[in-house]
């Protein structure tokens, strides 16, 4: 889709380009959907920013906006949750975005896509299902996820609508019987954003919840395979198949890879002309086609929807000075999904947890481990690594 095709489908102002590079940071969604739609009108590119961030990724965002290079492919800057150590942007454009919505609208079966919302916009998953909507002509409810979680729902919901949740907002909910109610009346219930439990899903089966376990990331413009709520009541389990516009392999060592017309263009500032893209997901496809997420081939931990890189908590750790080895590890979590745990050789002598505490302040609470685990023996491998997969068996045992 052409960027002024775009621009006038959002109902964007008819001004005229001036190529001015935007940032669009507004946490009201009113206020994102129209600063977003005159920034594309706008012709420069556009970064999508969390208003939330610290002031050391406002500076470099603001360093962003200061380069004077805008394609015709890839001007929309998508933050990816991938980025560990500094700002990462997935470039997509009006193309990109456009394939993804039509794919998800042929393998759902849906003319007009009708969605409410309560995850943020300038997230791929919010901003995506606001697109949805946009591109097919259906009405886009933003809600709180406070008022929700609170019992206070969007009124007149259409019928057959669609609502995005990650795994520990679905688990929430379904502590409620009034939420469970009004989980009902959707037409499709997505889940995605990080590890699903099985505990969680069998529940929601139970209750004979409309779910569609989904699989996706910003490098794809969300989704790129789903499992329809009629083959989850059916009992089939998985992210289901691929839609029609994307491509999906498992390649060497099991990583999932990705190809198709939704592909990003490449990470801001490069361009990239590659037509697959190596996810660093582990996956398996069952016999009946249903694509499995088994695990991340660097490791990183998914806790409450966030990205946890194990590397940057061990160094914090081994600043402390109290610990002879150290490794961060990520385990089942009925809450969050994944819990942070720090493992350590089991008989060393006990840390001082004021240290801890005081090497631990730089970095953001949800990165501090919620669990300190003595483990013998201390497994390394023959090339002396440690055994990630091992240290998580001993771990989870006490």
């Amino acid at each position: 889709m052409e960027r002024r095709e775009l621009a006038g489908r959002l109902g964007a102002p008819a001004a005229g380009a001036d190529g001015t590079p935007r940032a669009i940071e507004e946490a009201d969604p009113a206020r994102f959907m129209a600063s977003f739609a005159t920034g594309v009108a706008g012709g420069g590119n556009l970064f999508l920013a969390n208003p939330s961030w610290s002031s050391a990724e406002r500076a470099e965002l603001a360093r962003l906006l200061g380069e004077d290079e805008c394609s015709d492919r890839g001007w929309l800057m998508i933050p990816s949750g991938g980025a560990v150590g500094g700002l990462k942007f997935a470039r997509h454009d009006g193309w990109t975005i456009a394939a993804a919505v039509d794919g998800f609208r042929r393998h759902f079966g849906m003319e007009r896509v009708d969605s409410v919302c309560v995850l943020p916009l300038h997230h791929v998953s919010g901003f995506m299902a606001w697109m949805r909507s946009a591109l097919t002509g259906g009405s886009f409810i933003p809600w709180a996820w406070k008022d929700i979680e609170a019992g206070r729902f969007p009124p007149n919901v259409p019928a057959g609508c669609c609502l995005s949740l990650v795994p520990t907002q679905l688990q929430r909910l379904l502590a409620s019987s009034g939420a469970v109610a009004w989980l009902r009346k959707f037409g499709i219930v997505f889940i995605g954003g990080g590890p699903v439990w099985e505990g969680l899903v069998e529940e929601a089966a139970q209750l004979e919840l409309p779910l569609s376990p989904s699989y996706g990331a910003t490098e794809t413009a969300a989704m790129v395979a789903a499992l329809r709520p009629d083959q989850f009541l059916g009992g089939r389990r998985g992210c289901g198949a691929p839609l029609p516009h994307a491509r999906i392999d498992v390649a060497g060592g099991g990583v999932v890879r990705v190809a198709g017309e939704s592909l990003f263009r490449g990470y801001y500032p490069e361009i990239r002309n590659e037509r697959s893209w190596i996810t660093g997901d582990i996956g398996a496809f069952n016999p009946e086609g249903s694509l499995f997420i088994l695990g991340r081939v660097d490791d990183i931990i998914m806790t409450g929807g966030k990205k946890v890189s194990p590397a940057e908590v061990e160094a914090a750790l081994r600043s402390s000075g109290e610990f002879d080895d150290i490794a961060v590890i990520g385990l089942p979590d009925p809450d969050w999904g994944q819990r942070v745990v720090a493992c350590h050789p089991a008989g060393a002598r006990a840390p001082s947890l004021d240290k801890v505490k005081a090497a631990l302040s730089g970095l953001a609470p949800f990165k501090h481990p919620k669990r300190y685990a003595g483990i013998s023996p201390w497994p390394r491998n023959a090339q002396g690594k440690i055994d990630r997969a091992e240290l998580a068996r001993l771990a989870s045992e006490r």
